[in-house]
């Protein structure tokens, strides 16, 4: 801890954020981090008194003591302490905590609270300038939410140990988010592709050809179902003339869009770069605390947990200065104003480079490689928010021929407007182009394209699609869906393939306990609802006893009936193989563990043997081994599927056989996925063309 003299202690969370700011105030302040939360409640105990109006009994963490006690020497040494902890309900609880505990020791350092929405000189020194007290509605809402989510954990993880396995937990907003991603992953299992086809014709007029879409035959929308169906309408088309029958011009008005807020840069940055939600966040705090960009440390964009759209006129601003400057025919006459979410708290502006100055380009070689690309997209979606319209022209032909009506159609742009601007989030210009063209025109048809596709069924979440969907459903707020996505994650109640969110077999027997005995507590609307009942009590329109007392009178009783009636199924998932443990004679059973399934002997504990699961046959010829799952070394990178016999037989596959056997061969069926067929299930040889489908299901049965 550094020595005051009688100076000013300035508390923050993180130790770069302290070192920006300290550079930021010079003599006369000395800045310290928390490091975080340094009290809460203990891990051990449920530590909430529900006869007592739930008060909660808080400690300082294991492991936070030496910190604590740093700053409340640190305090004894300053003329005055200002906490300086993020501006949400976390951080005001932070500060609550912190002044708590230096009152105890140092009952007469004049304590005071500030808060700011960017790290920059200015706003830093006017945050110092204007301190205030603590907001006790806000530290209420976060105490509110800190007992529900302790309520549910402590009271739903004993069941789940009793009733399901040890050491697993459930959590409150977590729960909703899984049930989504399990019903997701039955409508994806249960859905059957259908074929169907498209048709089009490739037609030339001089030296310039294109293509146009069959859309009508006999004046009637066409659905192809096979090729015999493309094959009819080619054959009636054998010698017709195709004409060109309407050209149609329209013209479009292509609208910045608004900056980002959390969950929006989320959903960006996973679609632009497949970053994780908590990659994201790891590397807007970097930006928001600071970095050396050469002439110091600056915090390089605001704020980065909002789900407001607003920006401060000092901002706006500064970014019509630079427009003026730099994109003078692109300044709109007024400012571009965008409105918020209905269920938008506005306690933040929206995420914003805190210098427009600062482009991309030019502080580049002082970021990181992650660190560029999210800031290039903060600063260009900042900037073009403030930027005047684009115009697009769209040519539109039709083309007659016998009773087939083909359309073919092209774009492009006129004035590009705020596209000026976009570097990273340029859109992808996959322009097609046509010739000119006139009603009554005759074309040469060339030759016709059939195409065979698949119905697609829904895709699995993925970190983009499920902050999306929780934020349309009110469910968690800005701070909350990194760690939602997180917490299901490390419990491996979801894994990630390929970037998507899929339930394992164990989040899937968690979720249907939860939904058919704590229907409520998993429903996404009751759920939304407590969000909204959270937000009143930071407002200061609800009490937090209130709230959480209507939620435990409703919810202990359904907690003890369901641990009083509930069947066990422990062991119940255990099945017995014909397999005997090498190392001590004793049968040998699967089991589900946090990986999943495996093979375990029944000597446990004394003899700790385990195997995979064996999912197939090896189809190699002469080969007896089993293939099952395996990962390259210490569990990092894909996991693969490969040969029990390793490295006699060296057979491996990406995917993953299904327990299914091919009707036509006998080897092993393993799960495909694609954008043409959606989910389904193909034969393992390579010699034969088996493509399995409820259809071939049931004529093969």
């Amino acid at each position: 801890m550094g020595n005051n003299s009688k100076g000013t202690l300035i508390i923050v969370e993180s130790p770069a954020k302290a070192r920006t700011i300290e550079k930021y105030l010079g003599s006369g302040y000395v800045v310290e981090a928390s490091m975080g939360h340094l009290v809460d409640l203990p891990k051990s105990r449920l530590a909430i008194d529900v006869d007592k109006g739930f008060q909660p009994e808080y400690i300082t963490i294991r492991g936070k003591a030496k910190i604590l006690k740093g700053l409340q020497k640190a305090a004894g040494k300053s003329s005055a302490v200002l906490l300086a902890s993020d501006n949400d309900r976390e951080g005001e609880a932070i500060s609550y905590h912190l002044k708590n505990a230096i009152l105890r020791v140092k009952p007469d350092v004049p304590i005071k609270r500030i808060i700011f929405n960017e790290i920059t000189p200015q706003v830093i020194r006017e945050a110092v300038d204007r301190p205030r007290e603590i907001d006790e509605a806000k530290v209420e809402a976060q105490k509110a939410r800190r007992i529900l989510d302790r309520l549910v954990g402590y009271h739903l993880s004993p069941i789940l140990w009793k009733k399901v396995k040890n050491g697993l937990s459930a959590g409150r907003v977590q729960s909703v988010a899984l049930r989504l991603i399990c019903e997701r992953e039955q409508e994806i299992e249960s859905f059957v592709p259908e074929e169907y086809w498209s048709l089009e014709v490739e037609l030339r007029k001089g030296r310039a050809a294109f293509r146009a879409a069959l859309v009508e035959y006999g004046g009637k929308k066409c659905e192809l179902r096979s090729q015999a169906d493309c094959d009819r309408i080619i054959a009636g088309l054998h010698g017709r003339e195709f004409r060109v029958c309407d050209v149609k011009e329209t013209t479009k008005t292509l609208r910045p869009r608004p900056p980002y807020t959390t969950s929006k840069l989320q959903q960006e940055a996973a679609n632009r770069f497949g970053f994780t939600s908590r990659k994201t966040m790891q590397i807007a705090q970097q930006l928001y605390e600071g970095v050396d960009i050469g002439s110091g440390r600056v915090g390089l964009i605001t704020y980065m947990r909002t789900d407001s759209t607003r920006v401060s006129a000092v901002a706006l601003q500064e970014v019509r200065e630079f427009l003026a400057g730099h994109y003078p025919e692109e300044l709109p006459e007024k400012v571009n104003v965008y409105a918020s979410g209905s269920r938008a708290q506005d306690a933040h502006e929206a995420i914003r480079p805190t210098y427009v100055a600062n482009t991309p380009a030019d502080i580049k070689s002082s970021l990181s490689a992650d660190q560029f690309k999210l800031y290039s997209l903060v600063w260009e979606r900042f900037v073009s928010s403030q930027m005047t319209p684009g115009r697009s022209s769209t040519t539109t032909v039709e083309i007659g021929a016998g009773d087939a009506l083909f359309r073919s159609s092209s774009t492009s742009v006129i004035e590009r407007g705020y596209q000026k601007v976009l570097r990273v989030l340029a859109p992808k210009n996959v322009q097609k182009s046509l010739p000119k063209l006139e009603t009554g025109e005759l074309l040469e048809a060339l030759r016709f394209h059939p195409e065979q596709h698949f119905t697609s069924g829904p895709a699995r979440y993925t970190d983009a699609t499920i902050i999306k969907t929780l934020e349309e459903k009110g469910i968690g707020r800005p701070s909350t869906y990194a760690p939602i996505i997180s917490v299901l994650l490390d419990r491996y109640y979801v894994v990630r393939r390929n970037r998507q969110l899929a339930a394992t077999q164990l989040g899937r027997i968690i979720n249907n306990l939860l939904t058919e005995n704590f229907s409520e507590l998993v429903n996404e609307n009751f759920t939304a609802e407590m969000e909204k009942r959270l937000d009143d009590i930071e407002g200061g329109n609800e009490s937090w006893v209130n709230v959480v007392q209507e939620f435990y009178r409703d919810f202990k009783p359904q907690v003890d009936h369901v641990m009083e009636t509930l069947e066990s199924i422990k062991g119940v998932l255990d099945e017995p193989t014909d397999l005997v443990c090498e190392r001590c004679g004793r049968p040998m059973v699967k089991k589900l563990g946090r990986y999943g399934f495996f093979i375990a002997c029944t000597g446990f504990p004394e003899c700790r043997n385990t195997k995979p699961v064996p999912l197939a046959d090896c189809p190699r010829e002469g080969c007896d081994g089993k293939i099952v799952a395996r990962r390259a070394a210490k569990g990092r990178g894909r996991e693969f599927y490969g040969c029990t016999n390793y490295p006699e037989c060296d057979f491996v596959t990406y995917d993953k056989p299904t327990g299914s056997t091919c009707p036509r061969c006998g080897r092993f069926l393993v799960a495909k996925e694609d954008r043409q067929r959606g989910s389904y299930k193909a034969c393992i040889n390579p010699e034969c063309d088996y493509l399995h489908t409820h259809e071939a299901e049931d004529k093969s049965a």
